[in-house]
């Protein structure tokens, strides 16, 4: 079961605006794909949410988008920034990259975003699977957020 980026906002804006916060406060973050042997590969990127999606963007020809056109999963990782401070937690997406070819999206998007060459990337919209949220409340207790589509929000916490 998957959930657009506008449905996990509805369900839980105040996860929702933690994650876009985390991953508002740094350009770069990580991204997680699966090479050709099922293998891991970790890749830096951008991402952008813009009108009730997750976005991402990518050269043509580049390994994380290859991986992605060949299987879509993925899990993203929100730049935890410096220090171990981390502020809001560390943020993670897992989802299904899908690539978006239809001119007037790819047009809107461009009309929003900079891209190097608007003719020439690869524009993928994350279907959601999951949304993790990991912090230290009171410096007691280690909290675990796990939302999912259909599943809705578990809050865990170990000391």
């Amino acid at each position: 079961m998957t959930s657009n980026w506008a449905a996990f906002s509805t369900a839980e804006p105040d996860l929702a605006k933690t994650v876009e916060d985390r991953f508002g406060a740094y350009t770069h973050h990580t991204l997680a794909t699966l090479r050709k042997d099922g293998s891991p590969r970790t890749s830096g990127l951008e991402v952008r949410f813009l009108d009730g999606e997750l976005w991402l963007g990518m050269m043509p020809g580049s390994l994380k988008a290859l991986d992605l056109l060949r299987d879509p999963r993925c899990a993203l990782q929100a730049n935890p920034g410096e220090g171990t401070a981390m502020g809001g937690g560390d943020v993670r997406v897992s989802g299904r990259a899908l690539l978006v070819e239809d001119e007037p999206t790819v047009s809107r998007y461009t009309g929003q975003v900079a891209v190097p060459d608007p003719s020439s990337f690869h524009l993928f919209r994350v279907e959601v699977t999951e949304v993790t949220r990991t912090y230290v409340q009171d410096d007691t207790y280690l909290v675990v957020e796990v939302w999912t589509p259909g599943g809705g929000l578990r809050t865990m916490k170990r000391t």
